[in-house]
């Protein structure tokens, strides 16, 4: 049983770097908030601007550019169902910014335990061993021990490096969900300056 252990152990790390590498890509800044994006976004200051934003961000594929396609597609709808409509798909894609996150709580979780049965594994076939020889070899036992206890290093040294990124990333998805919100809220702000304005010039 103890084999079956160190491999489930190894193909958690193999998981788990494969994660790691994969969400570090996915995750860079200008994958997900391009600059080019951001700069449209700041000269859009006016409707004759949207086509201008349009082609950018068709230029441009990330997760903020599909949020500003959304509400540019629809300005003529109402403020409200803009907003929104925006939000539904912010989830959405907030949810696949933090795809394999959750492998990652999850090896965090199960590496350390998978390196405790190791331990117990082992040290019940050492012991068995002692019981069934009828006497003991200190150095051999000693020995047999130091084995052991690598399941449980190695479950650690496992878990430690999964808890170290996934606490980064998940931090990382909160500070681009924020920026994406602010750019979003920007555009519409600009593209519904006059709806805005307007009843006071009325009165």
């Amino acid at each position: 049983m103890e084999p079956v252990v160190y491999v489930l152990l190894f193909l958690t790390s193999v998981v788990g770097l494969t994660f790691i590498v994969e969400r570090g890509i996915a995750l860079r800044w200008r994958r997900v908030v391009p600059p080019e994006v951001e700069a449209a976004v700041e000269s859009c200051q006016a409707p004759e601007d949207v086509p201008m934003l349009r082609r950018v961000c068709q230029q441009h594929k990330s997760p903020i550019s599909r949020l500003l396609l959304l509400a540019a597609d629809h300005l003529d709808w109402p403020k409200a169902e803009v907003v929104d409509a925006m939000q539904t798909r912010a989830r959405h894609e907030i949810a696949r910014l933090e795809r394999g996150l959750v492998v990652l709580e999850i090896i965090v979780g199960i590496a350390p335990l998978l390196g405790l049965v190791g331990t117990i594994l082992g040290m019940m076939t050492a012991f068995g061993h002692v019981g069934q020889a009828g006497q003991i070899d200190p150095a051999e036992l000693a020995k047999g021990i130091s084995l052991i206890l690598r399941a449980t290093l190695l479950g650690l040294l496992i878990a430690i490096p999964s808890l170290i990124f996934w606490s980064y990333y998940s931090k990382k998805v909160e500070t681009i969900a924020v920026e994406m919100e602010t750019l979003c809220d920007e555009f519409i702000r600009r593209q519904y300056r006059e709806e805005v304005q307007s009843p006071k010039s009325k009165v």
